[in-house]
């Protein structure tokens, strides 16, 4: 039987929270595109920070892409938080 080593704290899973903004848009999107948005947030919960994610150069924000959509959130280190802030297209992502 497998068992982790004494000592070695295991990976806490991160709570995902959606802001009310990014709810909206998935409530409206194509079921195909929102289970694949879906899926990319939910997957933040078990590392905020997945292969391919990037840090918005002037801000605490991090987005990850899904095909030409964003999802830009933010990480609450403390609190074990990840803060989705907006679900949009590639073009509206970042103003």
């Amino acid at each position: 039987m497998n068992r982790p080593s004494q000592g070695i704290p295991l990976a806490q899973p991160w709570d995902v929270w959606l802001h009310r903004q990014p709810e909206k848009v998935l409530r409206r999107l194509p079921s195909e595109l929102r289970h694949r948005l879906d899926r990319a947030i939910l997957a933040l919960g078990d590392d905020p920070r997945p292969q391919g994610s990037r840090k918005l150069s002037d801000q605490e924000l991090y987005r990850v892409r899904v095909g030409d959509w964003r999802v830009v959130y933010a990480i609450q280190e403390g609190e074990h938080i990840v803060l989705v802030l907006d679900v949009s297209p590639r073009g509206g992502a970042y103003k």
